[in-house]
């Protein structure tokens, strides 16, 4: 599993890979942090496609070409805004990762880069939130071998040791 499940440090519209996540909002029309910077490094035909597909329900995914970016697709799916555990949120960021894995799975995806969802303006606590990054990945991954490898994409070095260390953790169990 470690071989499959890597952890990295910098800016997810660089990566190599064949689809990104974008942590995006309902509406799919670009934003802030992750989903701005992928907007802006997709170019404008992103935001044609996305106004195509009218919208993002939290806790699914929809996927689209990735344009300028060096991944061929781009999964957008839309977190929740934590507000204290009592709305469900854990099961919608959850059903974030699944829905994303499933997507990439149905388009023949071998390698993914997942942001850490809901944890920017959505002030999901981040090592709540990269708890269930890491089951749900580690789940999807004991029961279908269709990806290859799933990449978690840090932003600074704080992010990166905690994520690393819940990983080296998750899969001692």
């Amino acid at each position: 599993m470690k071989e499959k499940i890597n952890v990295v440090e910098g800016d997810i519209t660089k990566l190599q890979v064949d689809a990104i996540v974008n942590a995006a909002n309902r509406t799919l029309l670009g934003g802030g942090g992750v989903d701005g910077a992928i907007h802006r490094a997709a170019g404008p035909e992103l935001l044609e496609e996305c106004r195509r597909l009218k919208g993002c329900e939290t806790g699914e995914a929809k996927i689209t070409k990735g344009y300028n970016l060096p991944a061929k697709w781009v999964i957008h799916t839309v977190g929740p805004i934590w507000r204290d555990s009592t709305c469900q949120e854990d099961e919608f960021l959850a059903r974030c990762y699944r829905n994303s894995l499933a997507l990439a799975k149905k388009y023949g995806i071998k390698t993914i880069a997942f942001p850490a969802i809901s944890t920017g303006a959505y002030s999901f606590p981040m090592d709540r939130a990269i708890k269930i990054a890491i089951t749900e990945t580690k789940n999807f991954l004991l029961r279908d071998n269709s990806i290859e490898k799933v990449f978690l994409v840090c932003l600074g070095q704080s992010a990166y040791k905690m994520t690393v260390r819940l990983l080296d953790k998750a899969l001692e169990e």
